[in-house]
Parts: structure tokens; sequence; C-alpha cells
């Protein structure tokens, strides 16, 4: 877990990823074989070896958490890392959505002899890398896998009212082997890549962390060591391409179940005591849940303290 511990300690919040760009770099050029480009946009792109076609993985450089202080550390205990600061003694968040992303993507550059990667400036606010990604470098791929989603078991095949990939690659991936199931998820890079006419397989896998955008995130291991296990599955067993056409689908009730969802995390959130204002719910989550307004998050909010409400009503009779 060591590179996975550096990864955490380096801060990239949204517009600020230099620091990030510079250690992906400097990691990547003492690899053998590898070829590392950007473009204007700040965007890596790295190829390894020589092939036909390529798997490809791609994440994002950019975290939502604005606590990061100066000692800084990751605690290890058991299954489970957090970050925190001794001096401030509080919690911070490690950045896991997405480094896990971007541990996987580098673990695999050292274990395969062709490979390529791309990581994306300032998917926090709005997939703004991936929406000026050179498109070109895509056009070998076999298919594009983003380890981007919180939680265990969780592999996207459509986002909004998108479709990412095709049924054949889906059986070919074998995921149903390693405890995941199929589900439709949030907005994301390989959806803008989607968008942008990739005509490749893509899917994003939850990889292992938890309480994303707050100060209370964290990582188990074995949740993400089994998305790993799953890419270098997809990356061995897929060794066709896997072509696909986005389709848009009826979004109808899409719509609803991101409200859901939406209502799951942030009631979730406001379980854990601290005080939250409005403002700040929009701010943490407007670019997980972008089909949602300020008046949403109010609802949101009024209801769950409405909810509290009464819950402490029954309590006291």
């Amino acid at each position: 877990m060591e590179l996975l511990k550096k990864l955490y300690k380096v801060y990239s919040p949204s517009g600020k990823e230099r620091t990030m760009i510079k250690f992906i770099w400097n990691y990547t050029k003492r690899i053998t074989g590898t070829k590392v480009e950007t473009d204007a946009a700040g965007n890596l792109y790295i190829t390894k070896g020589e092939a036909e076609s390529y798997p490809c993985i791609v994440a994002h450089l950019d975290q939502v958490q604005r606590l990061h202080s100066k000692d800084f550390t990751t605690v290890e205990t058991g299954e489970i890392i957090f970050g925190y600061s001794s001096r401030n003694k509080r919690q911070e968040g490690l950045g896991a959505d997405d480094k896990n992303g971007i541990w996987i993507a580098l673990k695999c550059l050292r274990k395969y002899d062709s490979l390529k990667l791309a990581f994306f400036v300032s998917e926090e606010v709005g997939c703004v890398g991936s929406g000026k990604a050179v498109m070109d470098f895509f056009n070998d791929c076999r298919f594009v896998i983003q380890p981007d989603r919180r939680g265990y078991q969780d592999i996207v095949t459509e986002i909004g009212w998108t479709s990412l990939c095709s049924p054949k690659f889906l059986q070919a991936a074998g995921y149903k082997k390693f405890g995941y199931r199929e589900t439709h998820g949030m907005m994301t890079d390989v959806q803008e890549l989607k968008e942008r006419g990739l005509q490749v397989s893509c899917i994003n896998l939850s990889c292992g962390y938890y309480e994303p955008h707050t100060d209370h995130e964290f990582t188990i291991k074995k949740d993400l060591m089994s998305c790993l296990s799953l890419v270098e599955h997809i990356i061995e067993n897929c060794t066709d391409t896997y072509p696909h056409q986005t389709e848009i689908l009826d979004g109808r009730w899409r719509s609803y179940d991101e409200f859901d969802e939406a209502v799951d995390e942030i009631f979730a959130l406001l379980d854990q005591g601290e005080l939250w204002s409005i403002e700040d719910l929009y701010y943490m989550y407007h670019s997980v849940f972008p089909k949602l307004d300020m008046e949403d998050y109010q609802r949101i909010y009024t209801e769950y303290y409405n909810l509290n409400k009464i819950e402490y009503g029954k309590q006291k009779l």
C-alpha cells in the first residue's frame, strides 16, 4: 500500500493538479517502454509497449476535499485506511475518489507489457479535462475502464441517458465472478468520452472508497484489491476490440433514481452529526448529481431535519 499512501499525501484540488501530474510523470518515466504526453488542458496520456490494440484505464487527477493539513498522514488500521491531522486532531479526506483509480492504473502499468492510461484534470467540477481530451488517443483501444465509483460491487454500464458498453464486452468481462453487479451511475469521464464519440465499450467500477467528497472518506483495502483483480482479469481475458455505439436511453426514471441516491448519500453524511449548510451540500455534491439544482438540495435538507424531528418525538413518547 506504499504507493497508495504516497498518492493520498499529494493534495490535488480541482484546477491545482500540478503536483499530482508531476508525481505521476516521475513515477512513469522509471518504467521501461512508456511514453508520456500531455495536452493543453493538462491531461496526461501514457502508452506502454507497441501493439495493434491496447487495453485502456482512465482516472481523474483532482479531489474535492478542502482540508489537507501540512502534517496530513494516512492511518492504516486492519482493512481500513483514512487520513488524519495530528496537529488539528481531525480526520481529513484522502482524495481516494479518484486516487484509488490512479493507483489501479499505475499498478497495471507496472504489470503489463502493453497498456494505455489517461488521467484527466478537473473531473469533479464537470469533467473539464475529458471534455477537452485528445480523442485520437483512444482509436486503438479495445475498451476503456474507469475505476471511479464508491463501494465494492458496482459495474456501471449506463450514466444518465447514455449507454456505455456492449453485451459482448460485459459477458467477456466475467464481472459476476468478482461479486460485481450491473448498475447505472453518475457523471464521470467515461460518459464524457462516449458523448464525444468514443466507439468502444466503457465501464466505471467501484474501487473501495467510501463517503467520498467528505473529510470522513476512507478506503477498505480488500474492496480496492477486488477491483484491481477484476481490472487485471479484464485486461488478460478481453483480448478483442469491443465496439459500442452510444445509445440515448429513456431517462425518465433515472432522474428519480439520481435524486433517491442523493438522498441516501446526503442523509448518511448528515447522520454523522456535523453541521452542514445547503450551500455546503451543493458544493460537495453538484458534480456527483448534476441533474439536481439548489432547490433539490433544499428539499433533501428539509426532509432530513423534518424526519429527525419526527424520530425525536417518537423517542420522547
